[in-house]
C-alpha cells in the first residue's frame, strides 16, 4: 500500500506523457505533409501551446482547492474527447485547419493544468511511500524520459506504418487510460483539495492567486530558473515543432528517423534519471546541471545543420538524451524543497508557465525564420543561444543556492502563514 502512492502517480504521468509525445511527431508532421507550409504548422503547434501555458498559469488556486486528482481526471477525460474528435473528423473528410485549430487548442488547455495537477501530487506520494524526496524526483524524471522514448518511436513507426491519425487515436487512447488510473489505481482519499479552514472560507480567487504570486517573488534562485528554462524551452519548441520536422522532410530521412532520434534520447535520457535518481543524495547540483544542460541541448542544433550519418545523428541524441536525464531530478527537487503543500498548485501553475511563455511562439518564429533564411542558418544560430543562454546565467550568484534545503521536503504550512518565503518548480526544455 506504501508504494501503490507513488506508482500510481508515475503510471499515470507516465501515460498521459507518452500520449503528449505521440502527438508531438503525428500533429507536426501531419499538418506539413498536408500544407507543404512550416508556417501553417507552426500556427498549430502555437494553438496547442498558448492555451496549455495560459490555463496553466490560472489553475493554480483551482488546483489548491479543488485537489489536483480531480483536475487530473477531468483533464484527461478532456484531451482523449478531443484527440478523438480529430481523427473522427479526419475520417468523415471534414478536417479542415480552421477545425483542427480549435480542437488542438482544447487538447492544450487540459493538458495544462492536468500535467501539473500529476507533478503536485509527487511530494504526497513520497511522503506515504516513505520514499526520499530527491529519489521519488529521479523516478518522476525516469517515467518522463521512458514517455519520452516510447512516445516518440512508436509516433514514428505509426505514422510511416499507418499514417499520423492512427498516431492521434493512440494519443486519445493514452489520455483516457491515464483518466482511468488516476481514477481507480491511486489510494483513496490521495490528491484532496486543501480544507476550508486552511484557505479561509471566504478567501476568493484573486487573493489566493495573489499569494502565489508573492511567494514566488520572494524566491531568487528559482527565478533564475525560469529564465534558463524558458530560453531553453522555446528553442527546444522550435526544434521539436517545426525543425525536426522540415529536417526529417527536406533530409529525406523521413519521420522514422525523427522517431528514431527522439526514441533514442529518450532512452537514454532514462539511464540518466536512473543514475541520477541513485546518486542524487552525493551530487554537488550545480556543476551538474549546467553540464548536463550544455550536452542536452546545443549539439542536437548542431547535428542536424552538419548533414552528417544517421549513425553519427542518434549518436549525438543519444549523449544528449543521458545528459538531459540529470535534469528533471535536480529541478523537481529544489522546488519541492522550498514550496509548501498548500501552495504547490499556485506557485508551481505560475512557474512552469512563465517558464513555458516561449514555447507557443518558438514554431511560429522557426516557421518564419526557415521560410526566410533556411534550415541549416536557423539550426546554427539556434545552437549557439542555446550554449550561451545555458553557458552565461550559470555564472550569477544565486545559483549557489541549489544545494540548500536538499532532501527536505517544505512543510505544508497554512495559507496565511506563507506570504513570500520560499519559491517553485520550473520545467520543459530538455528538461521537460
Amino acid at each position: 500500500m506504501r508504494s501503490r502512492s507513488l506508482a500510481g502517480v508515475l503510471a499515470a504521468i507516465t501515460v498521459a506523457l507518452t500520449g503528449t509525445r505521440v502527438s508531438a511527431i503525428a500533429l507536426p508532421w501531419f499538418v506539413y505533409v498536408s500544407t507543404g507550409s512550416a508556417v501553417h504548422t507552426g500556427m498549430v503547434a502555437f494553438a496547442e501551446m498558448a492555451p496549455y501555458v495560459l490555463v496553466k498559469a490560472l489553475a493554480g488556486p483551482m488546483l489548491d482547492r479543488v485537489g489536483p486528482r480531480r483536475v487530473s481526471w477531468i483533464a484527461d477525460v478532456v484531451s482523449a474527447a478531443a484527440a478523438g474528435t480529430v481523427v473522427l473528423l479526419h475520417v468523415l473528410g471534414v478536417l479542415p485547419l480552421g477545425a483542427l485549430v480549435p480542437l488542438v487548442a482544447m487538447i492544450g488547455a487540459a493538458r495544462g493544468p492536468g500535467d501539473l495537477a500529476k507533478e503536485i501530487m509527487i511530494p504526497e506520494a513520497a511522503e506515504r511511500g516513505r520514499v526520499p524526496l530527491e529519489r521519488a524526483t529521479g523516478l518522476m524524471g525516469v517515467t518522463e524520459r521512458l514517455a519520452q522514448t516510447v512516445g516518440p518511436a512508436a509516433g514514428g513507426v505509426i505514422v510511416v506504418a499507418l499514417g499520423p491519425m492512427t498516431s492521434l487515436g493512440v494519443s486519445a487512447g493514452c489520455f483516457a487510460l491515464g483518466s482511468l488510473i488516476v481514477a481507480w489505481a491511486l489510494p483513496r482519499g490521495m490528491g484532496q483539495g486543501a480544507p476550508a479552514r486552511a484557505e479561509g472560507e471566504r478567501e476568493g480567487y484573486w487573493r489566493r492567486f495573489g499569494k502565489g504570486a508573492a511567494f514566488l517573488r520572494g524566491q531568487p534562485l528559482l527565478l533564475a530558473l525560469i529564465v534558463v528554462v524558458g530560453v531553453t524551452n522555446l528553442l527546444d519548441a522550435a526544434f521539436s515543432q517545426v525543425l525536426a520536422p522540415v529536417w526529417a522532410k527536406e533530409s529525406g530521412h523521413g519521420p522514422a528517423v525523427a522517431g528514431l532520434n527522439s526514441g533514442v534520447m529518450g532512452l537514454t535520457a532514462v539511464g540518466g534519471s536512473l543514475v541520477a535518481a541513485a546518486v542524487a543524495h552525493r551530487m554537488r547540483r550545480r556543476p551538474v546541471f549546467f553540464v548536463a544542460f550544455l550536452l542536452a541541448g546545443p549539439p542536437r542544433f548542431l547535428i542536424l545543420a552538419a548533414d552528417l550519418p544517421v549513425w553519427g545523428i542518434v549518436a549525438v541524441f543519444a549523449v544528449s538524451g543521458f545528459a538531459g536525464g540529470f535534469l528533471n531530478p535536480i529541478l523537481g527537487a529544489i522546488t519541492y524543497e522550498r514550496v509548501p503543500r498548500g501552495l504547490l498548485g499556485r506557485v508551481g501553475a505560475l512557474q512552469t508557465s512563465l517558464a513555458w511563455a516561449g514555447i507557443p511562439v518558438g514554431g511560429l518564429l522557426a516557421g518564419a525564420a526557415v521560410s526566410l533564411a533556411g534550415l541549416a542558418p536557423v539550426l546554427l544560430a539556434c545552437g549557439v543561444a542555446y550554449a550561451l543562454a545555458t553557458g552565461v546565467t550559470g555564472l550569477r550568484p544565486e545559483w549557489r543556492e541549489m544545494d540548500r534545503r536538499r532532501g527536505r521536503s517544505a512543510t505544508p504550512a497554512p495559507a496565511e502563514s506563507t506570504g513570500a518565503a520560499l519559491g517553485p518548480q520550473p520545467r520543459g526544455g530538455v528538461s521537460g
